[in-house]
């Protein structure tokens, strides 16, 4: 495993035990990246809020080791399954868009969504030659705009 990655790891593992969580985190490298997943009986606690806490550490993640990572390789930070999950529905949202954008000749903008998830729109519309994803505005209110090229 890379290197970065099992700092990864064990910095997880010792926030987690350090704020109470009864969870253990395990980590692996593949194409994407480093892959952390928490399990346990607090393993909820992870989820609530549409995976905040998950987030949140993937941001905390990227901050303290990011600048050790090439480009093309990010963090993902998941518990049971979520993160795949809400792939399937990133993909599901991205062929409503774009059936949309082809049917009413309108752009199509996505509600609040993360970078990761914003990117996994863009990822899954790339091959689409009709089509433009672009990121628009700034901070909180960037959002991610599906148009006809």
């Amino acid at each position: 495993m890379n290197e970065t990655c099992e700092q990864a790891k064990d910095f997880v593992s010792e926030l987690v035990r350090d704020l109470g969580f009864n969870l253990s985190v395990t980590a692996n490298w593949t194409d994407e990246g480093c892959m952390l997943n928490l399990s346990g009986e607090d393993a909820h606690f992870a989820l609530a809020e549409n995976g905040e806490l998950l987030d949140a550490l993937e941001v905390l993640l990227f901050q303290i080791y990011g600048r050790s990572l090439d480009r093309e390789h990010r963090f993902v930070v998941d518990a049971e399954g979520f993160r795949q999950t809400r792939k399937a529905e990133l993909h599901a949202m991205a062929r409503f868009a774009a059936e949309q954008v082809r049917k009413n000749g309108r752009a199509f903008t996505f509600g609040v969504l993360n970078s990761t998830e914003r990117r996994i729109i863009h990822m899954s519309l790339k091959e689409e030659s009709d089509l433009i994803t672009e990121s628009v505005g700034d901070g909180r209110d960037r959002r991610l705009q599906v148009r006809l090229q």
